[in-house]
């Protein structure tokens, strides 16, 4: 266990000079968390090995580490401070979540139907795309200090976007499941994957904020959501691993959820408090959590990729894009939003690695050369449209004039 910890501190430290070395280039330091992920991972050089990522300690550490990550969106959706757009963000989310659904589908609908294949396979590919990873675009955030309109949108739409996702996804494998005859995924199983690690946070972050509201000293609000959030952890471990049939609470939610809620039950003082001295803590936690979700991807599909992989992230990109703008449009957000929003939705996997496990195993009882269809389409196309989504949020940002410094395009030159 010694020598596994050894080479995970390794991992994280040539992780952070990557970073390094990439924001000299002007480029956010996630892509060299990302690519230092990918070369040091499973499928490369193995520093982070597959036995290590199953490792129990391991699981443990990283489910904390998503815990704490939830704190970079929680403590952000103030109540106060969101009133007078929350509704309006909603319906951005899932006029955007929707879109990016219909246009997926409707493509691969077509090629289905023009190369004789089942046009569930069309919904299936829709489901995956829904999926957004927030954290690549929130650690542009949280490193380049980003401000302003798409900012303030892209954090609270990061919590709800992959609700809306995971709820259709999971409509749409049921119906899967139905129409191929496999096993029946039960409505309340639904319910729970998707709403579960929400409520489960939530509740846990009303018990912290009665906690928080009962204690008076910095050092002590401190101590106390510390706590708060290992207890977090702790019991989603103990429910994914003795009472729920499969691992399949999503600790990144839980994080939010927990925080959102104890945020809005403590004075903004108080809450300022306790971030600025977890706010390191938060950043590493960060760093780790992109090197996970670098360290599966497998370099090697950018060779195999097909034509399959480039339609699907010239759909999806498609369908985020546009339906962020039509959203924007719609309810009135400012221009900035409308232009550039959609560029900071694009980082996806993650969430998508997972929804593609679920059809794999889904399909491949039944269809075994479907089921390789889906898996070898979305791996490579996580590998490629990682590394390019990376920089179009980077870009987007920069565009909006959100960046410190001097403002381009969107925003107010000096």
């Amino acid at each position: 266990m010694m020598i596994e910890i050894a080479r995970l501190i390794i991992t994280i430290a040539a992780a952070l000079l990557a970073g390094k070395l990439i924001s000299k280039l002007k480029l956010p330091a996630i892509l060299g968390w990302l690519i230092a992920g990918m070369v040091l991972g499973p499928h490369a050089a193995g520093l982070l090995s597959a036995h290590l990522m199953e490792s129990g300690w391991y699981e443990v550490t990283e489910s904390l580490l998503e815990c704490t990550v939830g704190l970079m969106i929680g403590t952000e959706l103030i109540w106060s401070q969101m009133k007078k757009t929350g509704k309006q963000i909603v319906v951005m989310t899932v006029i955007e979540s929707l879109g990016t659904f219909l246009v997926v589908s409707l493509v691969f609908s077509l090629i289905c139907i023009f190369t004789d294949l089942p046009i569930y396979l069309a919904f299936l590919f829709g489901g995956i795309a829904l999926a957004t990873a927030p954290a690549p675009s929130l650690s542009i955030v949280n490193e380049m200090r980003t401000s302003g309109p798409v900012t303030s949108t892209l954090i609270p739409m990061a919590a709800l976007d992959d609700l809306v996702g995971a709820l259709v996804f999971f409509l749409v494998i049921a119906v899967v499941t139905a129409r191929t005859s496999t096993r029946q995924i039960p409505v309340f199983v639904v319910v729970l994957l998707v709403f579960f690690p929400v409520i489960l946070g939530a509740v846990i972050g009303f018990a912290a904020g009665k906690l928080l509201g009962r204690v008076r000293s910095p050092k002590g609000s401190v101590l106390a959501a510390s706590a708060m959030i290992l207890f977090s952890t702790a019991v989603g471990l103990i429910l994914n691993w003795y009472v729920l049939p499969a691992p399949v609470l999503n600790f990144l939610l839980i994080g939010m959820a927990f925080s959102t809620v104890f945020a809005n039950m403590i004075p903004l003082e108080q809450l300022g408090d306790i971030m600025r001295v977890l706010k390191p803590a938060v950043g590493f936690s960060l760093v780790v959590v992109i090197l996970n979700l670098g360290a599966p991807l497998d370099y090697h599909l950018i060779l195999g990729a097909g034509i399959y992989t480039a339609v699907y992230i010239a759909s999806r990109a498609l369908g985020k894009y546009g339906s962020a703008f039509f959203g924007a449009a719609v309810t009135g957000a400012p221009k900035t939003v409308r232009n550039y929003l959609g560029l900071t939705l694009l980082p996806h996997s993650g969430v998508s690695l997972i929804f593609t496990g679920i059809a794999v195993s889904t399909l491949t009882p039944v269809a075994p050369e479907y089921a390789s269809l889906i898996q070898g389409t979305i791996a490579a196309a996580a590998v490629i449209n990682e590394i390019i989504a990376v920089f179009m949020a980077k870009k987007g940002f920069e565009w909006a004039g959100e960046l410190p410094g001097p403002k381009l395009r969107g925003g107010v030159h000096p």
